[in-house]
């Protein structure tokens, strides 16, 4: 028996809005996907040119020294036209870790307290001061990190810290003030704002059901927290500390102000040194040999690299982490 008229007629609508959304004839849908792909392209020819420049600019480099002697190296001396990049990469990893080992707890305490424990008057205040720091250029940092941090880390902290953890090579030496540790905390400072910032907005998709549910199970309010809020934001705050650390791997005026400036390698948090962003700003503008700017942009280039070796590490850790999670919930 064949089937109604109207039965058989009620396919064509939905077949005719199937033809009128194909993407060859919807011409602005497809205009708006080139564009999107061709501004996510320039992106990655915008990285491609600046490696080519500094790659071009470096090349002089190789006729005199090798790659390995070049990275591995640890002197510096433009006019024996002797380079090593060791001493300031050691610089730059070594003030970027203390800034995000400072940093990180004081970031995640602070989300913390704004998000679940801040009372409702106080949180605008936290959050104007939060955003005020993120707003403070790096030169007045570093003015602030000349004249009150390194004074007060030489007269008072420095000094109990040899006195009670002497016996670790990060806490022995003369306390000058200039030095790993200052570089370390003024970066603690300046990463501060946007670790917090990040983890606010983490810790505020929290679903409610999970606090809930850890409350009505007997947990205390801070129980609640770390096991509930904690964990489903882990991923977030470690992508958070990441975005900090790139920011402090390039920090480079108010680093410059007070690490001391000495390319040198020393155990010692007190002892003065270099970085890679703060080597380059010192050195570019007096830079007259061909082999001395190939040399710094060497050492761009090795930031670069650091740049996106932080990057692979904080997707690779992140996905870990959401993989985890996930396993965990099955």
């Amino acid at each position: 028996m064949p089937p109604p008229a109207d039965t058989a007629r009620a396919p064509a609508p939905a077949a005719g809005i199937a033809e009128a959304h194909r993407p060859g004839r919807n011409v602005g849908d497809r205009a708006w996907s080139v564009a999107l792909h061709a501004f996510g392209g320039a992106v990655l020819v915008v990285a491609g040119l600046i490696v080519l420049s500094l790659y071009d600019l470096a090349r002089p480099l190789a006729g005199k020294i090798s790659i390995g002697r070049f990275l591995l190296g640890s002197d510096w001396d433009p006019v024996a036209e002797s380079f090593g990049a060791l001493p300031f990469a050691y610089g730059t990893l070594v003030t970027s870790a203390v800034g995000i080992a400072v940093a990180l707890p004081v970031s995640v305490g602070l989300a913390v307290f704004l998000v679940e424990m801040g009372p409702p008057r106080l949180r605008p205040l936290v959050s104007f001061l939060i955003e005020t720091l993120a707003a403070i250029p790096s030169v007045v940092y570093g003015l602030w990190g000349l004249f009150v941090l390194v004074p007060w880390l030489r007269t008072t902290v420095e000094p109990a810290l040899g006195s009670a953890l002497g016996f670790l090579p990060l806490f022995r030496g003369p306390p000058i003030g200039l030095g790993f540790l200052a570089a370390g905390l003024i970066l603690a400072v300046m990463i501060l704002p946007t670790i917090a910032s990040v983890t606010i907005e983490v810790l505020k998709t929290t679903p409610p059901s999970l606090r809930e549910g850890a409350l009505a199970l007997g947990a205390t309010r801070w129980e609640a927290i770390r096991m509930a809020v904690l964990p489903y934001g882990r991923a977030g705050i470690v992508g958070a500390a990441l975005l900090g650390l790139g920011r402090a791997l390039g920090e480079t005026m108010a680093v410059t102000m007070v690490i001391g400036n000495s390319p040198e390698i020393h155990a010692s948090l007190f002892a003065p040194g270099y970085s890679l962003p703060s080597v380059i700003a010192n050195e570019f503008a007096e830079a007259t040999g061909g082999v001395h700017l190939a040399a710094l942009a060497g050492l761009g280039l090795v930031l670069f690299g650091l740049t996106i070796a932080l990057n692979a590490a904080a997707r690779m850790m992140v996905g870990a982490i959401k993989a985890a999670a996930g396993g965990r919930a099955a």
